[in-house]
This record gives C-alpha cells, structure tokens and sequence, in this order.
C-alpha cells in the first residue's frame, strides 16, 4: 500500500479492458516484423539460393556464376542496410541481434566452403576465415558479461575486402581480374588475422578490466 489514490497515481483504478494485454502483445510482436528484421530474413532466404545457383551446372557455367554473384550482391547489400536502419530508427530486436550475425556467416561461409569445393579457391583461406569468425564470435560469449568490443574500423575494413574478395571468386574471372582478385584475397585474409588478434587483445583487456573491478567490489 502506498496511500496514493489510483486517480494521483495516473491511473483510474479500472481494471484493464480483456483485450488489453493482447493488443500490447500484438503490437510488441509487429514491431519483430519491422524493415531491418526483413532485410536479415532476406539474406537468411538467400543463402540456400545462392549455394544453388553457385553449384549449378557443376559450378563453372559463367551465367549461373553472375547469377550467383547477383545473389551474394544483395545480401552484402541487404547486410550494410538492416545493421544501419536497425540503430537509426531504433529498430533493435532480440530476433535480430540474434539473426543478423548467424545471416551474415551463413552467406560468407557458404560462399567460402563452396568456392573451396569447386577448387577455385584453398582451403587454407576457408579456414583462416571462418576460423576466425567462429573464434571471435566464442569470445564475445566469454566477455560478454564484461561489456561489448565495439566494431574496429579494421573489422569494417575487414568485412569489406572479405566481401569484394568472395564476390569477385564468384564470378567467373579471367586474365588480369583473375590476379586481381588474389590479391584482394590476399589482403581480406591479412586482416581478418590482424583484426582477429586485435580482438583477443580488446577481449582479454576487457576481461581483466572486469575481473578488477569485481574484485574491488567485494
């Protein structure tokens, strides 16, 4: 009891209309079906495509190739906007900040596992990368409770050249694109290493930074 009327309170002292709480729930699970979640489930839908039309044919037909690179195009595409809309517009979900990274590995490491099945590209590559992503994503579980490593313009760099890299293997290159496209390769792999270590370092910092402060707490 607080010996505050209902009425000074804000409130009338009715009880809810029974259809109340549905409405709040109703609105509460339209706002899952807002824009940025869209553009995730988009590229979700898009991975198995992809992966089709990349196989296609056996995988070397130039036509299924440009197909398969429009594909991977939009969800590179579709990746750059739901992140940017989801903070501009306050559109951040669990489903989404769930969803968004699971998407955006999803079309990488298909294209990636893919690419190194149809021998056009070592598997050493695959691993470094997806190696990598799946470390750091663990490492974000393990700091997690410490705080959050924001991304790096290195990271963004990182995903950048990754992007340009994978889609240019995609299509089916020849002559001096071809080269050109190992040396994008070969930079997108410099620094998924060098973001990747720096994030280890970010992480262990964070860890004991919060370790200290736990301690100093008690």
């Amino acid at each position: 009891m607080t010996g505050v009327p209902a009425s000074a309170a804000g409130g009338t002292g009715r009880r809810p209309a029974p259809g109340a709480k549905l409405g709040a729930a109703a609105v509460n699970q339209a706002s899952l079906w807002n824009i940025a979640n869209i553009l995730t489930m988009i590229r979700l839908v898009l991975v198995p495509g992809f992966v089709m039309l990349l196989l296609a044919d056996g995988g070397y037909d130039p036509v299924w190739r440009a197909l398969a690179w429009a594909a991977f195009a939009v969800a590179m595409i579709t990746d750059i906007f739901d992140g940017h809309l989801a903070r501009t517009y306050n559109l951040v979900t669990d489903f989404g900040k769930i969803a968004d990274p699971i998407a955006d590995k999803a079309i990488m490491g298909s294209a990636l596992v893919c690419l190194s099945w149809l021998g056009d590209l070592p598997w050493w590559v695959t691993g470094v990368i997806l190696g990598r992503e799946l470390g750091i994503t663990l490492m974000r579980f393990w700091v997690i409770r410490y705080g959050v490593i924001p991304a790096s313009r290195g990271g963004k760099l990182k995903t950048l050249a990754q992007g340009t890299a994978v889609g240019m293997y995609v299509l089916a290159l020849t002559g001096p694109l071809a080269t050109l496209r190992f040396w994008v390769m070969a930079v997108a792999v410099v620094l998924t290493v060098v973001t990747g270590l720096d994030y280890i370092r970010q992480a262990v910092v964070l860890r004991r930074k919060g370790l200290a402060a736990e301690r100093a707490a008690r």
